[in-house]
């Protein structure tokens, strides 16, 4: 359908239809996380929407595919392209339209509790990764939702915390990705809970149409988070295009199958209408002593499209032709992945060749596993790994029966198979393999169980305690048993885990209950010590001087048994660099409460660019393992690095070690008035004065190995590396000459060269 055929459907609409089709109702049929009912007078389908980013969350299974830092730990974006593409052909085979993802924030926080759904601490990493994913989805007739749009760094007070960032932070950090998202052809972009600059993000002109529509060209539609909008009018001439979910709290809980009186009085009176004394927050409040306290969002707060945006029109208050630039813009976006021809059944279910939608596919099943192996980062190894296949090994740790599958929230998966730490193991070992837990399973945490438990598949108790959860009747999980095992053993491996969630953020980068006295135990019997870390990002590891290997393997999806096994016996390298930072959590620049959680609900961002290792490389903080870390089985050597013009460095590197393995080669730009950058920076000067970051990361590749062969990999330096931008000027770059560091991360560098720009 052409834009002028396009056109043409709008202008048939009554206003009512108008209307209709800017906002969300009730899915009778229950398979989405968000609907619109279509114009079938004008051929005009219904949409629907799903969750997300790490798999396909409708009543259904789906693939559970690794976390985000953990695709991101790949340094690999054809392989995300690919992830993104069987997001879309799952999505599409349970008929849904749109996909709520890519997460696309920056790694700032690193509490943050949706972390496990972002990418980076880097812009031009996360970009990169949020681009090819977009890309993916959008080649399997789905359209992408990049989210969330913008600077929703953290969850502790989401829906009404204020970002107070500089214009040049938000577009040197907080932006690019969306914008790389978007050039990858995004068909649609969720605005955020959080105010920026004091203007909630939903009815932001300067970002959503401004930025956005105006200076990126974006032809999409504007999404809201759900119950995330905060007015009528304002949101609609602001920029927002689509209402989520655009029902009541009732009729929520009915789509979700949950009666409300089973509530308890949550969510108003019995029959789910709000009665006088009751909570605006209805089912999504929190008490103020609960983890999710300012991470809900109010669900009466701002207005509904369906039943105000109607006369706000007629009033004049919402031009016309805005509401019509609203529909055109989610009609443009459907008719380019095939909606608009007829390409979905009526009952929601794909129909036909013409989207080949698949579900639980061996290639989708060796997906989910390969990016879990080849995202695992090889944080320590002093020989251990890999591990014999003759040896007797000790399987320790609290969850090594379960895999893991992500955090809690929206992006909750029920996979059709998994596998566990102790199956993986058990079925790849040839020694004997021993099971000691050690202590009680640590409970994960979701934001549904604030709601009762509504809306996934998560069934663990927010508020159990993580260091003495159900053991089952009887049994006797012991720090001691794990003590004997490990100790009769060639090797003890022990899984740990942290817990985070949308909603919420970590109190803590230190492992939850009792893990880290069980590592250093299991360390100070076993005669060697493997510790693997599923965690959604950068954890403290106190005991990592007293183990042998530490292997960070985020939150590895359905595949976490089987990944874990091909890793820890060498059938897999671990391939995967860190995609952040870990250190110490009063070593981050957010130690400091005005930045994290902020105070009187504004989080202060004047760190200025000085987030994830560009903080620790210009001050005098000492990052634990460094961003773009990781080691490997083979043995890498750089030959030789030389720049072949002002955008592109060469370096040859070569494997002298007797295994295969995958090294990414990492550039950096070091910035030419680096030098003498305080502790913190104020970067709302001109390009003149503001203090840069010592390096920036400006590109990467990656190249497969095998022993003593060689290969010389090329890097295109993104521009924007070397890029600042002015509020009167734009972006600017300073002629002369900028040294480019190539190497094995922000901290190991095996070549310099000069490129002139």
């Amino acid at each position: 359908m052409s834009r002028d055929d396009v056109a043409a459907v709008v202008a048939e609409l009554t206003l009512a239809e108008k209307v209709g089709l800017v906002h969300g109702t009730v899915d009778a049929e229950g398979t989405a996380t968000g609907f619109v009912s279509g114009v079938e007078r004008v051929g005009i389908p219904p949409i629907r929407l799903t969750d997300g980013p790490l798999g396909v969350r409708t009543d259904e299974p789906a693939t559970a595919f690794p976390s985000s830092p953990a695709l991101a730990a790949t340094f690999d974006p054809d392989l995300a392209e690919r992830f993104g593409r069987a997001l879309g052909r799952e999505a599409t085979a349970r008929g849904q339209d749109v996909l709520l993802g890519p997460g696309t924030n920056l790694i700032r926080v690193p509490h943050c509790g949706r972390n496990f759904e972002y990418f980076s601490e880097d812009p031009i990493h996360a970009g990169a990764f949020a681009a090819a994913v977009t890309e993916g989805i959008q080649s399997a007739g789905v359209v992408a939702t990049p989210k969330h749009y913008a600077a929703n760094n953290q969850e502790t007070g989401r829906a009404e915390v204020s970002a107070e960032a500089a214009e040049p932070v938000l577009r040197e950090l907080y932006l690019p990705a969306f914008r790389d998202a978007v050039e990858a052809g995004a068909g649609s972009v969720m605005s955020s809970y959080n105010r920026v600059n004091g203007t909630y993000a939903s009815e932001h002109e300067r970002l959503l149409t401004d930025v956005l529509k105006g200076e990126w060209g974006f032809d999409g539609y504007v999404v809201s988070d759900w119950f995330g909008t905060e007015s009528v009018v304002d949101s609609a001439t602001a920029g927002l295009d689509l209402q989520m979910p655009g029902i009541t709290v009732p009729e929520l809980l009915e789509s979700m199958g949950i009666p409300p009186e089973s509530l308890g009085g949550i969510g108003g009176g019995p029959d789910g209408t709000e009665s006088e004394g009751d909570s605006p927050q209805g089912l999504f409040d929190a008490a103020e002593d609960s983890p999710f306290a300012g991470g809900m969002p109010d669900p009466t707060s701002g207005g509904r499209y369906a039943t105000d945006l109607g006369p706000a029109v007629e009033r004049g208050d919402v031009p016309e032709s805005r509401l019509d630039d609203m529909v055109t813009r989610i009609l443009r976006s459907l008719d380019a992945v095939g909606h608009l021809d007829g390409e979905t059944s009526d009952d929601g279910e794909a129909s036909g060749d013409e989207k080949a939608g698949a579900l639980d596919t061996p290639e989708h099943r060796d997906l989910a596993a390969t990016v879990a192996t080849r995202g695992s980062v090889l944080l320590e190894n002093d020989g251990v790994l890999p591990l014999a296949d003759e040896a007797d090994v000790a399987v320790v740790g609290p969850n090594v029966d379960e895999a893991l599958l992500g955090g809690g929230g929206s992006s909750e998966v029920t996979p059709f198979v998994r596998t566990t730490p102790r199956e993986g193991i058990e079925a790849r070992a040839a020694g004997a393999v021993t099971v000691a837990r050690g202590l009680p399973r640590v409970e994960g945490i979701s934001m549904f169980d604030a709601m009762g438990g509504a809306g996934g598949p998560a069934t663990e108790d927010a508020d159990a305690p993580d260091d003495g959860a159900d053991a089952g009747p009887g049994e006797s999980v012991e720090v001691e048993d794990a003590v004997a095992a490990a100790a009769a053993a060639d090797v003890a491996v022990v899984f740990v885990r942290d817990r985070a969630t949308e909603a919420a953020d970590r109190d803590s980068l230190r492992l939850p209950g009792r893990q880290d006295e069980l590592v250093a135990a299991v360390a100070d019997a076993a005669d060697e010590t493997v510790v693997v870390a599923n965690a959604s990002g950068p954890i403290e590891t106190p005991w990592r001087d007293a183990v042998d290997a530490v292997l960070a393997a985020w939150y590895p999806g359905q595949a976490h048994g089987e990944a874990a096994a091909a890793v820890l016996y060498g059938d897999a390298d671990p391939g995967g660099r860190l995609p952040v930072t870990f250190a110490p959590e009063d070593a981050y620049p957010t130690a400091d409460e005005r930045r994290f959680p902020g105070v009187d609900g504004e989080a202060s961002y004047d760190e200025g660019l000085l987030v994830g290792y560009r903080h620790f490389d210009a001050t005098d903080a000492e990052p634990t393992y460094p961003f773009g870390h990781g080691r490997s089985y083979a043995e890498f050597r750089y030959d030789a690095v030389e720049a072949v013009g002002p955008s592109t460095v060469e370096a040859t590197v070569s494997n002298g070690g007797d295994r295969p393995g995958r090294e990414v080669v990492q550039a950096y730009v070091e910035a030419p008035d680096a030098a003498d950058i305080p502790d913190t920076a104020d970067t709302s000067g001109t390009p003149g004065d503001r203090p840069r970051p010592p390096r920036e990361l400006a590109g990467f590749a990656a190249v497969a190995l095998d022993p003593g062969e060689s290969a010389t990999v090329e890097i295109d330096l993104d521009d924007r590396a070397f890029g600042r931008y002015d509020e009167s000027a734009g972006w600017t770059v300073d002629s002369g000459a900028y040294v480019v560091e190539v190497g094995r991360s922000s901290r190991d560098f095996r070549g310099r060269v000069s490129v002139e720009r």
